[in-house]
């Protein structure tokens, strides 16, 4: 039955469940009902962090979300993180180096030329660059000076560079490229180009990468290395 009197609702929703949560989150479910809800900006939902969660959950400066709200001002610590998925597709918050802390890297989305017949380039996290270089091309990776918001260095979508390290990339006209990756283990997986982040040059990453370098192990040696730890420390 519809009722043609019935108010609807309007505007962006304000509340987020956490059974609804993104699982990369890593929030208890049982603990409360709702989660909070991040803004968003250029990314999605499941792609962001509430500043919440980074203050209670990873960094424990506070306890409840009352304390986080309460916070005014964090004297400085001299402390740097990069937010970054782990092996498992969880967000991880990784420490670095304050001279790593001075650039960040963007991957390539478009590059259309604007009014006037000025050339732009767009990244991942909508930023908007005149006058790129022009070798620089669709899903090639960029090194951009925060400070000056410049770019710096760019890497090329190509094979031979890291994600993995890139073994082939097969076009699909009307459907989606698929791109093969060879892990430092040997293990060798395809994915869609979508999915694909080039971080480094060769062999050489040109951001710092947590313990395991980002190398999925088997559900066999993950229980092996689980073993080792238990007898170890026991």
């Amino acid at each position: 039955l519809s009722l043609p009197n019935a108010a609807m609702a309007h505007g962006p929703k304000k509340h987020l469940k956490r059974m609804a949560a993104p699982k990369h989150w890593m929030l208890d479910k049982l603990t409360d009902v709702f989660a909070p809800r991040p803004s968003t900006g250029p990314h999605k939902l499941r792609e962001c962090l509430p500043l919440i969660i980074f203050l209670r959950n990873r960094l424990k400066y506070a306890l409840t979300r009352d304390e986080v709200k309460k916070i005014c001002i964090i004297d400085k610590t001299g402390e740097n993180f990069r937010l970054i998925y782990d092996t498992k597709g969880r967000f991880a918050v990784h420490r670095i180096t304050p001279k790593e802390a001075k650039y960040k890297l963007c991957k390539v989305r478009k590059i259309f030329v604007g009014t006037k017949g000025i050339p732009h380039l767009v990244t991942h996290d909508a930023c908007t660059i005149c006058y790129p270089d022009p070798l620089i091309k669709v899903n090639d990776t960029i090194q951009i000076d925060l400070e000056t918001g410049k770019i710096t260095d760019f890497i090329k979508f190509d094979t031979g560079n890291l994600i993995g390290v890139i073994t082939n990339r097969e076009s699909h006209p009307g459907s989606f490229d698929v791109v093969h990756v060879k892990a430092a283990n040997g293990n060798s997986f395809a994915t869609r180009l979508s999915n694909i982040f080039v971080i480094g040059k060769g062999n050489k990453p040109w951001i710092s990468l947590p313990r395991g370098k980002g190398i999925r192990l088997t559900i066999a040696k993950e229980r092996d290395k689980r073993l080792v730890a238990k007898q170890s420390s026991g």
